[in-house]
């Protein structure tokens, strides 16, 4: 679709994916504070998105012999590992230091590329690096010696190295002819994360009997289903479908900008919903980091434009490109 018309359909669904989306962590930090295992809420927000998800598989059936190494990278790395990382995340450090902490990923990506790959980056991506990198020193306050439970952080930043890696194997599965359909990446993704989760968290081990309950939202009590059914159709499922819906009518910069949204509604919802307030110095860190995140991207999109122009060889251009779409296809939390 193309137009003005394309292009506002399509900067609607990218906010409706980046609101959706930001909303996930609080709606799962009350299940955590009731009783529930960080990895148990993550198991039940992708086996649940995985049962909805599955007539995609099905209609798919032939994706996972195609792209085996791809498919389980995603349900590993981009599934499992991010969400797991997150959950725990956010059980030890406030929600919009965690998220903010997970927006290092495009710095870590140009990272990746250039000591890696070995590939160049322009002065502006790596403007967008210190822009990220210092404003997160801001955030965690680290002339205090850390304002937040340092495991908190860690854990925060193995989100983002696991979004690293989900970007870094869309590289590689969303080239050629023969792309797979990012919808039936994400449904597989979803199953091959459930079914590594089931091993790991053991739900057969959880307290259900906490869903039959209401859990602590700030100061407002709701009951805990409904937190599990917001987690699942709202923050995976409709967060999933209209952000891939939304990067086939947006450019690459757009959508990069959009989904900075996330990190700023997830801090915002848990400062009004949670009474998660952050200082000054988290506020104008949290800014950087975003502005480093759109720095970096909105670099790495002028670079590819560069290669396809001619500036280097062919199969270097062809990856840069491929680097930038994986970027928007692949959203994830």
């Amino acid at each position: 679709m193309h137009g003005s018309q394309g292009r506002n359909t399509g900067l609607g669904l990218a906010l409706v994916s980046a609101f959706a989306f930001g909303g996930s962590g609080v709606a799962a930090k009350p299940l955590i504070e009731a009783g529930l295992d960080p990895l148990h809420v993550v198991w039940l927000r992708v086996a649940g998105a995985a049962l909805i998800m599955l007539p995609v598989v099905l209609r798919h059936r032939t994706l996972l012999l195609r792209r085996p190494a791809v498919l389980a990278g995603f349900g590993l790395l981009g599934v499992a590992g991010v969400q797991a990382f997150y959950f725990a995340a956010i059980s030890r450090i406030p929600v919009g230091v965690a998220i903010l902490v997970e927006f290092l990923g495009p710095a870590l990506l140009l990272g990746w590329v250039r000591f890696v790959q070995r590939k160049a980056v322009s002065r502006a991506a790596a403007v967008g690096v210190v822009l990220a990198v210092g404003g997160m020193a801001a955030v965690v306050e680290v002339w205090s010696g850390l304002a937040f439970d340092p495991l908190g952080l860690a854990l925060a930043f193995g989100a983002a190295c696991c979004q690293v890696s989900y970007f870094v194997l869309a590289d590689h599965g969303s080239d050629g002819e023969d792309a797979p359909d990012p919808v039936a990446v994400i449904a597989y993704g979803l199953l091959i994360g459930a079914l590594v989760l089931t091993v790991t968290s053991r739900p057969w081990e959880m307290d259900w009997t906490v869903l039959t309950h209401r859990a602590d939202m700030g100061e407002v009590s709701v009951p805990a289903l409904l937190l599990v059914g917001w987690i699942v159709l709202v923050a995976t499922v409709v967060a999933y479908l209209t952000g891939v819906l939304a990067v086939r009518r947006l450019s690459p910069q757009v959508a990069g900008v959009v989904a900075c949204l996330e990190a700023v509604v997830g801090t915002i919802l848990a400062w009004i919903l949670l009474d998660e307030h952050l200082g000054v110095p988290q506020i104008l860190g949290g800014v950087l980091v975003l502005a480093g995140a759109f720095v970096a991207q909105t670099a790495k999109k002028q670079a590819a434009t560069t290669v396809v122009a001619g500036a280097l060889p062919v199969d270097a251009a062809t990856a840069d490109a491929d680097a930038d779409g994986a970027q928007d296809k692949a959203r994830l939390l």
